[in-house]
Parts: C-alpha cells; structure tokens; sequence
C-alpha cells in the first residue's frame, strides 16, 4: 500500500477549550503514540487527514509525518478516528507510530468479486462480514481483501476458511465465520413477513 504524508504541529496545551479552538481553525486535536515514545498531543490540517485517508485502504494507509521534531520521518498508522455523530467530521485521532519490522493489526475491508449464480437465479446478496481483521507486517497490509463469490448458489455461504489469504498474515476472525449468504426468495419473505410483524 502506497505511504502518504501528513504535516504534524506539536500542541503544548491540551483541554476541551484548546480542542475546540483548534477545530474552529481548521484543524484536529491528534496524539502520536507507541513502543518507546511517551504520547505526544499534536494537531493535523483537517483536510490533509482527510486527504490522506481518501480512497481504497482508508485509515490502514501508512502516513510518514512531517514536522513534529523527533516525530518527523517517523511511519503511523491511524490507531482510532473519531468522527462527529451527526456532520461525520473527524474531531480527533490517533497515531500510532509502528515499526516496520513488527506485524500490526488491522481491519481490510472485504470486496466482493464475480456475479453469485444465487443472485442470478433471485436470490438476495448478505454481505455479513464487511471488514475481516487480519495481523501482518505494515508493507504488506492490502487495501482490500478480495472474495469470489461466482460460484454461490441460493443458500449458500462463504466463510474465513474458504478464503485464500497471503502468506504472512494471520487471521483473527473465526474460521467458521460467515462472509457472505445468498438468501433465497423464501428466506427474503420471511424476512419482510418478521420486518412488518414487529
């Protein structure tokens, strides 16, 4: 996955005033954090973070940071966003500062490949699992996880074992977990029949 860039300013004051205050001017109250460092309260242009984590592989993209002192050149990864309930603008976020060498944890997020035959014969689409978390080095975190699903009928599934994943990751879901079910027509009305009952 592609690195990015994100210009960091070190904040020595830290409160919900200051926080508000950054906001009204544009930009995000974030801490760096991880092995061998204290947490560092910084702040990040909202439109860069936004910039950053656009498109496929959103928050798993590597970001080096810009500035920040002993920061600078140092390679994170979003650890947690948080967004406005009701505009879904990011109002603060961390970073956690990896290395290289050691496999993180991550969420990719599933992508559905191939027309399911159960589709193609009435059948209803369930996408269960949307993300699937997986362990791995930073280099080799994908920006999707891709799932065939041509060949599944009407009641049928695919699970986390009928995945192929690379080499190198492990899997931290349920083997058994289901991904994806192709609901059939009757399994839909009963369905609505529950939908309209309740």
């Amino acid at each position: 996955m592609e690195q990015r860039v994100l210009a960091i300013e070190v904040r020595d004051k830290v409160g919900k005033g200051v926080s508000r205050r950054l906001r009204t001017s544009g930009r995000i109250p974030a801490v760096v954090y991880g092995k061998g460092i204290e947490p560092v309260p910084v702040s990040v242009d909202k439109r860069e973070l936004s910039a950053v984590i656009a498109g496929e592989g959103g928050i798993n993209h590597l970001i080096t940071l810009k500035g920040g002192g002993s920061l600078d050149g140092k390679t994170v990864i979003v650890a947690d966003l948080v967004r406005n309930a009701l505009k879904g603008e990011a109002v603060h976020v961390d970073l956690h500062k990896i290395n290289m060498e050691e496999k993180v944890k991550v969420k990719v997020s599933v992508s559905l490949t191939g027309s399911a035959k159960g589709v193609k014969e009435g059948g209803l689409l369930d996408l269960v699992m949307h993300a699937i978390e997986i362990e791995c080095l930073p280099a080799q975190i994908p920006e999707h996880i891709e799932v065939d699903i041509t060949d599944l009928a009407i009641g049928g599934s695919l699970h986390i074992a009928d995945v192929q994943f690379p080499a190198g990751f492990r899997v931290l879901e349920d083997q058994k977990a289901a991904i994806v079910n192709i609901l059939g027509r009757a399994a839909e009305a009963e369905k609505v029949e529950e939908e309209e009952a309740e």
